[in-house]
């Protein structure tokens, strides 16, 4: 609807009103990104002559007469009657614990700067179809802002560029697309983080060994960037240690990676490391090598943290975790918004950090904030 004027007529009719069954004309003049409408309303009155009814409606998100009308609230007003700026913020999945800690980092953000905060996004972090369509939903809505883990780093160019065309301010969290369009990329260096588990295999591996790498999903770049930053730094390092397998992918389900890490285990009966880019490959690796009763000659660096992988890196399933701060990706990813919208100076590239998480260090207060973000706090 927005940068042109439309004229829709619909039918109303009230049960409990003196106009009985009659209808009335209703014609809708919209125009500019804030949805303002008026509305003239020919109301027939019986034993009178129709009139007209002018009404002007200010800011509103989504309006009945429209096309597509949701029946989702209007926006909430904020303190003084000023409405409330609107961010949706679209993950990459919603089934794993990594997101649960970004949406309660961007809820936060919401409530510090009195924005309305909603979280939407695909089930399975390989529907990349689901994740454009949810882009192309909140760009119809007409929200102010949008924040945004790409699932791919080319499918989703398209629908973030018409988002912007209509004035939308985009934030890119977690993994890079190739769009210069967005405010600011707020996420881990993911290579670095490869190489940080790369020196941590080489460290408990110091006479080398044989090492397998399970990638996640193929075009997501955040952790393709670390599987490299990984390879890269094995081959430089430490010559020792032998990649027998980099080629595999586990997908975007738990399921899909345990069967491929069972896979793994069945063609190489004997291997000193493995390499684990993310949660559900993690999980993954951490459950069959333990079924399989091989942790023991095994050593396993494996990416982020879940209450799942916490108590197996206490129980010795799992030897290190490179843990991100998803918290904190949320949040400053809706507030580089916020600064975006006061003029301020918004840094192209927010690195959220990442470090090393041994039983040697996991009671620490660093530590311990990454592992156990204040998820009770900012979601039901």
């Amino acid at each position: 609807m927005r940068g042109r004027e439309r004229r829709v007529r619909c039918e109303w009719a009230s049960r409990q009103s003196t106009l009985g069954e009659r209808g009335c004309d209703v014609e809708c003049g919209v125009s500019g990104r804030k949805n303002q409408l008026e509305i003239r309303m020919s109301i027939p009155v019986r034993g009178s002559r129709a009139f007209w009814l002018s009404a002007l409606v200010l800011s509103v998100g989504l309006v009945g007469c429209g096309e597509g009308g949701s029946g989702e609230a209007p926006p909430v007003a904020a303190e003084g009657g000023a409405t409330r700026k609107v961010v949706a913020v679209i993950p990459k999945g919603t089934s794993h614990e990594f997101w649960k800690a970004v949406h309660a980092g961007a809820v936060k953000a919401g409530r510090d700067h009195d924005l309305e905060i909603i979280w939407k996004g695909p089930a399975v972090e390989d529907d990349r179809a689901e994740q454009i369509k949810v882009v192309e939903q909140f760009t119809t809505r007409g929200v102010d802002g949008l924040v945004i883990a790409p699932l791919d780093d080319t499918a989703l160019v398209r629908p973030l560029q018409e988002a912007a065309d209509e004035g939308i301010t985009v934030a890119i969290i977690d993994s890079g697309v190739q769009w210069d369009g967005a405010v600011t990329f707020a996420a881990t260096d993911n290579r670095q983080g490869g190489v940080l588990a790369a020196r941590e295999m080489g460290r408990r591996l110091p006479d080398g060994g044989r090492v397998v790498v399970l990638r996640y999903v193929e075009g997501s770049a955040s952790t393709t960037n670390r599987e490299e930053g990984f390879l890269d730094t094995i081959r430089a390092e430490f010559p020792a240690i032998e990649i027998v397998s980099d080629n595999i992918y586990g997908g975007a389900t738990l399921e899909g990676c345990v069967k491929a890490a069972e896979n793994l285990l069945d063609r190489f009966q004997a291997f000193d490391g493995a390499f684990a880019p993310c949660e559900p490959v993690t999980v993954a690796f951490m459950r069959t090598l333990d079924e399989a009763g091989r942790k023991d000659g095994t050593v396993l660096v494996g990416f982020d943290a879940s209450e799942s992988l916490v108590t197996g890196l206490r129980d010795g399933k799992v030897d290190a975790l490179v843990v991100q701060d998803p918290f904190a990706m949320g949040e400053k990813g809706v507030t580089a918004l916020v600064d975006a919208w006061a003029g301020r100076e918004v840094p192209r590239r927010l690195d959220t950090g990442c470090g090393v998480i041994t039983t040697e260090n996991m009671e620490s207060p660093e530590s311990q904030r990454l592992l156990d973000p204040p998820l009770d706090q900012y979601l039901p």
